[in-house]
């Protein structure tokens, strides 16, 4: 039996964590579902037997899932940031998340179904914004608050003040 990481992401789920866990272990590399475990006795959002919690990894980030019922709402203070090498790779998380029940967002950001917040960050992205020309990483960083999902072309031709 594996240990439990010491520190992991615990996130609430209303009685779908092992859904939203095997849909991030199927479209992320470097993911997994470890455990599922089931409720010993009744709880408030469930009954002896449910699935409780969720033991899985994101992108090599261990997470629990915890079917702690209705109430409790994901918000942008929490996301996953995946940092993407080209725009077919920014294109497929995006349309992974989005077209299966999420939302768009803005400047990269997005929604999945069970309303965890994604930054989906080319590393062009990332390095445009930082560079050593504050005046283009201002035009690269103008272009992104433009964007919904993040064009690398866009952010390219903004850093070259085309």
């Amino acid at each position: 039996m594996q240990t439990a990481a010491k520190n992991r992401v615990c996130l609430w789920f209303d009685g779908d964590a092992e859904e939203a866990a095997r849909f991030y272990a199927d479209t992320f590399p470097d993911s997994y579902v470890e455990a599922v475990d089931t409720a010993p006795g009744d709880y408030p959002a469930g009954k002896q037997g449910d699935v409780l919690t969720v033991d899985f990894t994101v992108m090599g980030l261990p997470c629990i899932g915890l079917n702690g019922g209705p109430g409790i709402s994901h918000n942008e203070a929490f996301s996953f940031q995946v940092a993407t090498e080209d725009q077919a790779e920014t294109d497929y998380y995006w349309r992974a998340i989005v077209d299966n029940g999420g939302q768009e967002s803005v400047c990269g950001w997005c929604k999945d179904k069970w309303g965890i917040s994604w930054q989906i960050i080319p590393t062009v992205l990332s390095k445009a914004i930082t560079d050593p020309d504050p005046a283009a990483a201002k035009r690269a960083f103008d272009a992104m608050m433009k964007m919904v999902k993040i064009d690398i072309a866009g952010i390219e031709n903004a850093l070259r003040g085309e």
